[in-house]
């Protein structure tokens, strides 16, 4: 791959309704191809606009099955327009609803399917408590127009966690895209920004915009490269952040620069002492 490819950030509002839902996404992905995007990618659990009622019987009804209509739809029309989309939803399973999200490449083929593994379960009325956990961090090529770059996934509070990302730059991981549901501040937008530093990787996330309850937008692009041969000093990874307001936001990743680095830098991963890190998997 020797060009930058185009991910398209669709920070949009719920339009009220799982089928209207649906069909605002359609439309906007339609937009993010017209702007020339390769990937587009939706905030956090878009089925359902990040409603998670803990009711039993509201939740099921909002639940989506990865193999339904709803995220079916996705995989076809990224095989209409030659686009990766990255699509979100309350997910059906049999061992209970889970917060995931369903990578397809440009030509409708399922790439990989991620369940949000850190869920919020705070002891409030409107957490994650109701929800199931993921139980693994897949990594996958994703084609593009533009050649294959290995991508990954993590979702809005996994971001707190430093071993995800560093499972998913393990596994080869160039790129993580990022459904979110959360107010973006400083804070939260420097865990992002020390994850690509950490792992050189970029980190694409797509937030939901004010006025969503307990949203601002925000949506972002680090790409992972913390230095340049040519240039004095370090540089912003920040390639993008989103103001507060709805809209589809493109966002240029620099693949072949991101490469180049990793290889520059590659002492970061024979410097690791794993030998001394048995404690990160005790309880």
């Amino acid at each position: 791959m020797n060009e930058s490819i185009n991910i398209a950030l669709l920070q949009i509002m719920p339009a009220g309704s799982m089928e209207q839902n649906m069909e605002k996404g359609v439309r906007c992905c339609k937009e993010a191809k017209a702007q020339g995007a390769d990937i587009a990618l939706f905030p956090e659990m878009w089925s359902s606009g990040y409603t998670i009622p803990h009711d039993t019987e509201k939740l099921d009804a909002l639940a989506v099955p990865a193999d339904g209509a709803f995220v079916t739809r996705f995989g076809s029309l990224a095989k209409e327009l030659e686009m990766a989309i990255g699509i979100t939803f309350l997910e059906k399973d049999s061992n209970g609803p889970k917060n995931s999200i369903c990578l397809f490449d440009r030509s409708g083929r399922p790439v990989y399917k991620y369940s949000k593994v850190h869920i919020c379960d705070f002891g409030e009325p409107d957490d994650e408590s109701v929800l199931c956990a993921g139980d693994e961090f897949p990594v996958a090529a994703l084609n593009t127009a533009k050649g294959d770059v290995i991508v990954g996934s993590m979702i809005c509070y996994d971001r707190e966690f430093p071993e995800g990302a560093r499972i998913l730059m393990l596994q080869g991981a160039e790129l993580l895209l990022v459904p979110n549901a959360c107010p973006m501040e400083i804070n939260r937008l420097s865990q992002l920004r020390g994850r690509a530093y950490e792992d050189m990787l970029a980190i694409a996330t797509c937030n939901y915009p004010a006025p969503h309850p307990d949203c601002n937008g925000h949506s972002t692009l680090f790409d992972g490269v913390a230095y340049l041969r040519d240039q004095p000093g370090p540089r912003d990874m920040c390639v993008l952040e989103a103001d507060g307001a709805e809209g589809v936001f493109l966002a240029r990743l620099d693949i072949a620069m991101l490469r180049e680095y990793r290889k520059r830098e590659a002492q970061n991963l024979r410097n690791r002492r794993p030998e001394l890190y048995g404690i990160l998997a005790e309880r």
